[in-house]
């Protein structure tokens, strides 16, 4: 790529860069959470590719339906035994764009917002490695990880992993359109409303103490 070569960087992750100038505010409610999961070939975060991103976006402690993003990958490498979980076929007749383009809509789409997903590392790591196929740094995103946002509720220490199944059930959420990545990104920014519920009881709770340091559980 051409970018690469001339040691610069296209407009759009110039564009991406330009929302980070500003210091981002502490107080929740004053900040725009991006709340997003990846389906993928499989789980091997090296070798697997990205098939689809779903988003929605969550702000005053509200999930805001207007603002989602739903994108799907044209890929080649594809993996027929993951099939019967996301039910995305390698043809199909949903429209689909190469991996690029859909990773230039997610960076448009996310800009400054701190992401959340359940089990975060991994959906990270996936958007990572698209990026550096497309010779880019990394996210520069803040990240919060629902299952760490659990640990810290203290509802449950009997174990450290929890599936986001065993949450929803937990907190009574449904699971309609599990396994398709807008489906699981709304289910989870519900389950993240839920845990900033609990958690922000004396109403002073900040990013800051979110993002604090805590004991990681993992990738899947």
């Amino acid at each position: 790529m051409s970018w690469f070569k001339r040691k610069t960087y296209p407009q759009f992750w110039q564009n991406y860069l330009s929302h980070f100038k500003v210091q981002q505010k502490n107080e929740l409610e004053a900040i725009r959470f991006c709340v997003f999961d990846t389906e993928t070939t499989g789980l091997n975060t090296k070798e697997d590719r990205i098939l689809s991103i779903g988003c929605v976006g969550v702000e005053n402690f509200k999930i805001k339906i207007a603002d989602q993003l739903e994108s799907y990958v044209i890929q080649e490498h594809f993996n027929a035994e993951t099939v019967k979980i996301h039910g995305l076929l390698k043809a199909g007749q949903l429209s689909k764009l190469e991996e690029e383009e859909v990773i230039i809509q997610f960076l448009d789409y996310i800009k400054d917002a701190v992401l959340v997903a359940h089990h975060a590392a991994f959906d990270v790591t996936m958007i990572n490695n698209a990026l550096k196929r497309m010779q880019l740094p990394k996210l520069k995103n803040k990240v919060l990880d629902t299952g760490h946002l659990f640990q810290k509720t203290k509802l449950d220490t009997a174990k450290e992993h929890f599936s986001l199944d065993e949450l929803s059930k937990r907190f009574n959420i449904p699971l309609h359109d599990r396994h398709t990545a807008s489906g699981d990104a709304y289910i989870t920014a519900i389950l993240f409303l839920k845990l900033l519920a609990i958690l922000n009881k004396n109403k002073d709770l900040t990013l800051k103490s979110l993002l604090r340091s805590h004991k990681r559980i993992g990738l899947l």
